[in-house]
C-alpha cells in the first residue's frame, strides 16, 4: 500500500482543541481510518511543522479526500507528500547492462 507523509500546523482553533482534549489526536486517527486509510506513525515535532504523521493509504485519491476532509474543519492546515521507501527508489535507479 502507498506510503504518505503528512506535514501538519495546528491553527490557533486547532491547539486551543488540542489543550482541551489531548486524545482528539488519536480519534482523529480513528476518523482517517473510516476513509481506507492508516496512520502507522505519528509525532510530534519541533520547528516549521506541529507533527508528522506517516499514513497508508490505497492510493492519491483517498489521500487528498483525508487531506481534503481534515483541512476543512479549520484546526490544522496539512501538507502531504507521497513517500517511496529508499531500497524501492534504489532499485529504480538501476540500470540494466
Amino acid at each position: 500500500m502507498p506510503t504518505y507523509v503528512l506535514l501538519s500546523n495546528l491553527t490557533d482553533e486547532g491547539a486551543k482543541a488540542l489543550k482541551a482534549n489531548p486524545k482528539r489526536l488519536q480519534e482523529v486517527n480513528k476518523e482517517i481510518e473510516k476513509f481506507g486509510a492508516k496512520v502507522t506513525a505519528q509525532y510530534a515535532v519541533l520547528g516549521p511543522y506541529d507533527f508528522v504523521s506517516i499514513v497508508d493509504c490505497p492510493d492519491n485519491e483517498t489521500i487528498a479526500r483525508v487531506s481534503v476532509e481534515l483541512g476543512s474543519r479549520g484546526s490544522i492546515r496539512l501538507m502531504t507528500l507521497a513517500a517511496t521507501p529508499v531500497a524501492n527508489f534504489i532499485r529504480t535507479l538501476k540500470t540494466k547492462d
